[in-house]
């Protein structure tokens, strides 16, 4: 797997790289960087804790998307 461009609100706010038999997701933006170096099992759980991070703090009516990098 390559890395991939993680986007919400149709903009990229991370990256999810391959970490060993995980995928390390890497903040873009700073509204998301409490989930910087966290290693996710798949591209869909980065999506999932980014939009409960953003959730929480207010910003409900996005929705999170993925870009092949």
């Amino acid at each position: 797997m390559s890395k991939q461009v993680i986007e919400y609100g149709g903009e990229a706010v991370g990256v999810v790289v391959p970490d060993e038999d995980r995928l390390k997701f890497l903040a873009v933006k700073y509204h998301v960087w409490d989930l910087d170096a966290q290693r996710f099992r798949s591209a869909d759980e980065a999506r999932a804790a980014i939009g409960r991070l953003l959730a929480g703090q207010g910003a409900r009516n996005h929705q999170v998307g993925i870009a092949a990098a």
